[in-house]
């Protein structure tokens, strides 16, 4: 059985972080593993508090996992902090994991901070895929979320990723100025594309990013190339969202299965 390691936060809703990567890992009939950077206290209506854990007790955790079962693709998502960031990208190196998609979560749907550019930075060098929303890319790049809203900003956000993190980049598109919510994929050595989103990412949910980075993890790891495995995480987000859900008083987690 292929294995998907998912490396992120923990929220206790269910609805994001690791939590939310073991339900798409488990929905594609892969094995998941977790390995939390930090705990929240969070539900639907946000985050309000965070813990996040040592860096050598991430690494720790990290060396058990990937010296015993070594994972087919990895998911990163909430990052803490530099020394984090280093420990993670060591252990990644010594065990060469491959396959490993970095969704950098930089704060949660309510705002909470749960990463740092630093920590970006840093993990770069063993990252195959970045995923980030637009105003994660506008903080990446030092500028103003609003110049990269329009078609033609986000193409050039995604060329200037690509040349300072030397990793292929899906920009999502959900905070688009235009109404349009789809996505441009960029990889490095050849041409970008964009890819249509067919239901727009609805204001009431949370953990859609989490979801869509570990299903292209899924994707990657069964062996598809990484455009497919985009395409399909994609689509069946679109299903879930479709779907529709409703928990909690705030914003509900996203019916994927």
């Amino acid at each position: 059985m292929k294995a998907v390691l998912s490396i992120a936060a923990s929220d206790p809703s269910g609805g994001a972080g690791i939590q939310a990567d073991l339900r798409a890992i488990t929905a594609h009939g892969l094995y998941g593993m977790a390995v939390p950077t930090a705990l929240t206290v969070q539900n639907t209506l946000g985050v309000t508090g965070v813990r996040v854990l040592e860096p050598e007790f991430l690494e720790a955790q990290l060396e058990a996992v990937l010296s015993d079962i070594p994972p087919d693709a990895v998911k990163i998502g909430a990052m803490p902090g530099a020394d984090h960031a280093r420990a993670t990208a060591g252990l990644l190196r010594k065990f060469n994991a491959a396959n490993v998609v970095f969704d950098p979560v930089l704060a949660s749907t309510s705002g909470a901070a749960l990463g740092t550019v630093e920590a970006v930075e840093l993990l770069a060098p063993c990252v195959s895929l970045l995923t980030p929303n637009l105003p994660e890319a506008a903080k990446l790049l030092g500028r103003d979320p609003e110049e990269l809203a329009a078609p033609d900003g986000i193409e050039s956000a995604a060329t200037e990723l690509v040349k300072r993190f030397r990793t292929a980049v899906l920009l999502k598109g959900g905070h688009r100025a235009d109404g349009s919510f789809d996505d441009y994929f960029l990889p490095v050595e050849s041409e970008g594309v964009w890819l249509p989103t067919r239901v727009a990412p609805p204001c009431g949910n949370h953990g859609t990013g989490c979801l869509l980075s570990s299903s292209i993890a899924c994707g990657l790891a069964s062996g598809l190339p990484m455009l497919e495995s985009i395409r399909r995480a994609k689509e069946r987000l679109s299903d879930a969202l479709e779907r529709g859900l409703s928990l909690g008083h705030g914003n509900s987690p996203v019916d994927f299965r």
